[in-house]
């Protein structure tokens, strides 16, 4: 097709007052006008023809790069492909009235071959709801990610163009999380202080003065943590990968910012020690603290009238999830193996429901070994179900469930938190989450002298290294009964060796006084006659 890069200024004639465009005389001179660039394009659907034309370069070289550019879009389509031909001229036609700046032809390409629309610029926050809509994978998983674009990535960069995204971007809204970060904790503590001086408060006056401050500020808020913005980062660098893989992008920023490591806090058992000093500062030495044995057996006796005993009991002792827990169906108990199968959980959703999804992971379906005291607490369990069921009558909801509401409706897992957390207030003992039964039921089995693979299996981890990073604590006792095995190994004759250095050092001590003291008159000691 015809194109050409030309010359022309603004200069009109004096009588007419019309342009003189390229015949003006003076476009001889060097620095007179400006370069411009015209080519025809491919007509459009109903044969009109079009043309796209583009002036305002300085220079000759630079109007004709953007001629050469244009000619290599054009050629992106084969010659007898008049649809994609049409396609091509519909991109340069819109570029011409937008006088937006001329695409990368390798780019271009790309779109072109994998039929995404060469007109339209998408957004980071329509990309990601595009590509959410289309994953097929656990519910919960789904939710995550809804919460992420929702929460963090369509408020801070939802608006940029998805090819025009860059490190820089992802940067700026993370350091704008730490921010906002600060402004929480701070806010936070306000509201804690005013909570704190209304209930020392005295007098109607004084008591509606502090209602009306603590009403004015914002409610409690929950930081967006170390591993919220990894969710984040992970939530954005899957999406992202996904329109490389249909060659939208060509480069994931979000596999290249960097954010700080989040660090597992390690199990800490409840040691004397550190209950006198939580006792003192009212501060817990981990956010993940484990009951001793003794602790568990405690708790354990304090809540056996509870209706919820026998789940209690099988946390503590086999290490089962809060969802897993909640999930489980009398179909997947088997008390005559002494076996419970873990195939479903429940998890709680965002608008505050609970759904039955698949367990967390491939390794969380599993196969879990009951011991002959669990397996009793189980069947008289489900003898105290069968009784609430005939007392409920009509109104009893047949879930399959093993742990139930009254009614046999499912238990809503956050619930279940909540009345624990309550269960160990009442139970005088020092507090732990109820996730953290499941971890006191992997160190005691490690303490038990249980290997560590079969830990693995029971707690439902995908790799080993998971299970020993995770429970590198273990009882106070066992770490000196090992420890004591360690001395063992070291062979010593303390007795020997003490004895004769003390009676070499006295013979020292002797013969040397003996010396110092009458040097002239001292003895030399006689060599013994060998035998």
């Amino acid at each position: 097709m015809r194109g050409s890069v030309f010359r022309r200024c603004a200069c009109r004639d004096q009588g007419t007052g019309k342009q003189l465009g390229r015949s003006c005389p003076k476009l001889n001179q060097r620095r007179h006008g400006t370069w411009s660039v015209r080519q025809e394009l491919p007509p459009r659907a109903d044969g009109e023809r079009r043309t796209f034309r583009r002036s305002g370069y300085p220079t000759s070289t630079e109007a004709q790069a953007d001629l050469d550019r244009i000619r290599t879009l054009l050629a992106i389509p084969d010659a007898d492909d008049e649809v994609g031909r049409q396609r091509m001229g519909d991109l340069l036609e819109h570029l011409n009235s937008s006088r937006e700046l001329l695409p990368d032809p390798e780019e271009t390409r790309r779109k072109f071959r994998s039929g995404q629309s060469l007109t339209a610029r998408i957004t980071v926050g329509e990309w990601l709801d595009t590509w959410i809509a289309g994953r097929k994978i656990r519910r919960s998983t789904i939710n995550r990610y809804a919460r992420d674009i929702r929460l963090h990535l369509k408020p801070s960069i939802g608006h940029i163009r998805l090819d025009r995204l860059r490190v820089a971007d992802l940067t700026e809204m993370f350091n704008a999380i730490a921010e906002r970060n600060i402004e929480i904790e701070e806010a936070n503590a306000l509201r804690h202080a005013a909570v704190a001086e209304l209930k020392t408060t005295r007098g109607r006056a004084p008591r509606a003065a502090v209602r009306t401050a603590l009403a004015e500020m914002p409610p409690f808020r929950r930081v967006t943590g170390p591993t919220t913005r990894m969710h984040i980062r992970a939530t954005l660098r899957a999406a992202l990968n996904a329109a490389i893989t249909q060659e939208i992008i060509t480069f994931n920023p979000a596999a290249h910012v960097e954010l700080d490591p989040v660090r597992r806090p390690k199990a800490l058992v409840w040691t004397e020690e550190r209950l006198a000093r939580f006792a003192r500062t009212g501060e817990k030495p981990s956010p993940v603290m484990v009951w001793t044995p003794a602790q568990v057996g405690e708790f354990l006796d304090f809540v056996a009238e509870d209706e919820l005993y026998a789940l209690f009991h099988l946390v503590s002792l086999r290490g089962l999830r809060r969802g897993e827990a909640c999930g489980l169906r009398w179909e997947d108990v088997d008390l005559k193996s002494g076996t419970v199968t873990i195939a479903t959980q429940l998890v709680e959703e965002n608008g505050g429901g609970v759904m039955e999804s698949e367990p967390k992971s491939d390794a969380g379906h599993r196969v879990v070994a009951l011991d002959a005291e669990t397996s009793t607490v189980l069947r008289k369990h489900r003898a105290r179900q069968k009784k609430a069921q005939l007392a409920a009558g009509d109104v009893w909801v047949d879930s399959g469930r093993v742990f139930t509401k009254a009614t046999g409706e499912w238990l809503q897992p956050d619930w279940l938190s909540d009345h624990f957390d309550r269960l160990v207030r009442l139970s005088s003992l020092p507090p732990i989450r109820l996730h953290d039964l499941r971890h006191g039921a992997a160190t005691v089995a490690l303490a038990a002298g249980t290997d560590m693979k079969v830990v693995q299996e029971m707690l439902g981890h995908s790799t080993l290294m998971l299970t020993s990073d995770t429970y590198t604590s273990v009882l106070p006792e066992v770490a000196r009964e090992a420890a004591e095995a360690a001395a063992r190994l070291i062979p010593r004759q303390k007795g020997k060796r003490t004895a004769g250095l003390t009676s070499g050092s006295q013979t020292a001590g002797t013969a040397s006084a003996n010396t110092h003291s009458n040097p002239r008159t001292a003895k030399k000691p006689q060599a013994k006659a060998a035998s």
